[in-house]
């Protein structure tokens, strides 16, 4: 596998000296948990964690595979939606990190670049769009209103942060993750199998055509899909494979040893946080990191259409 850094197809990250200022409600106090009936109980123990394909990107420390224990844990079945992040915001009145920032990365062909402003020159494919945040995701004159059942995009990990402080819940760690991503599978490519359409058949949303030019949608989406689109996998789990990253709770590290404790918690500091999945731009001839084991990471502050994250919960 080739072994450049191949990093904004992932997610673009902000460059910027502005720092946001919190007040303790928009932190957001953690709560009890809302609605643990609607999440899954995933019974933890023993799993071989990391790349057994050599696939993967050197740089992002998916090898050596190590058998790795995590603790009992809830998860939700689905990544955040818009709908439940929205009701998050009409309570809390919070303001996302990427609004007071006043832009976010959007992907070139989605942005009507007569509406829209630009803050700086592009990233490769990805425009840096006045006013786009998580209500209005192109920018100026978008919405979500006929995606509410779409996973939120736009948010920053402190953002996720907040809202899961909200909800009671909290940011998976990379092996709770992983090991809820492979739905018990041992050593599979993928959370159904080896095969990326076994059967012909379409098991995620990522990019299908030429990379980034043409996306012939065979896979049915060419942005983001809903939320339960496609099976699930045998943990009831869905969309862990492309459509939006999502936020860990761990500071990336590729040299970290996930081996070395129970329930690891990645390193202790760094400069960017973990993010897992893959997205609706991934294509094997620039990024396959819609593999279960597949890694990148992101600076906090960052934001994009491409971005999101699901929840969990202690038992």
């Amino acid at each position: 596998m080739d072994t450049r850094s191949q990093k904004p197809c992932c997610s673009a990250r902000r460059e910027s000296d502005k720092k946001v200022e919190y007040t303790l409600e928009q932190q957001c106090k953690r709560n009890s948990i809302r609605n643990k009936s609607d999440m899954i109980l995933l019974s933890g123990g023993h799993f071989l964690m990391g790349d057994a394909f050599n696939e993967g990107f050197v740089q992002d420390g998916e090898q050596p595979v190590k058998q790795v224990e995590v603790s009992p844990f809830y998860m939700d079945p689905y990544a955040v939606t818009n709908k439940a992040f929205d009701a998050f915001i009409k309570e809390t009145n919070y303001v996302t990190e990427t609004e007071k920032y006043g832009w976010s990365f959007v992907f070139y062909q989605f942005v009507d670049i007569e509406k829209v402003e630009l803050i700086a020159p592009p990233q490769q494919w990805w425009l840096p769009v006045k006013d786009a945040y998580w209500y209005q995701p192109e920018g100026k004159g978008s919405s979500i209103e006929d995606r509410m059942d779409h996973p939120v995009t736009h948010v920053t990990w402190n953002d996720a942060v907040a809202y899961c402080n909200w909800a009671g819940k909290r940011l998976p760690t990379e092996a709770e993750w992983e090991y809820a991503a492979r739905g018990g599978l041992v050593k599979k490519r993928y959370a159904w199998g080896n095969e990326l359409t076994p059967n012909g058949e379409h098991r995620c949303n990522i990019w299908q055509g030429t990379f980034p030019t043409y996306n012939n949608k065979k896979d049915g989406f060419f942005g983001t899909a809903p939320v339960d689109s496609y099976p699930p996998n045998e943990y009831g789990l869905y969309n862990v494979s492309g459509n939006v990253w999502e936020w860990c709770a761990d500071w990336f590290d590729a040299t970290y040893d996930y081996s070395q404790t129970m329930d690891p918690k990645g390193p202790l500091s760094g400069q960017t946080r973990s993010i897992r999945g893959g997205s609706y731009l991934c294509h094997y001839s620039y990024c396959n990191r819609y593999r279960v084991a597949a890694r990148s990471s992101n600076t906090p502050d960052s934001s994009s259409g491409n971005l999101g994250f699901r929840c969990v919960a202690d038992v």
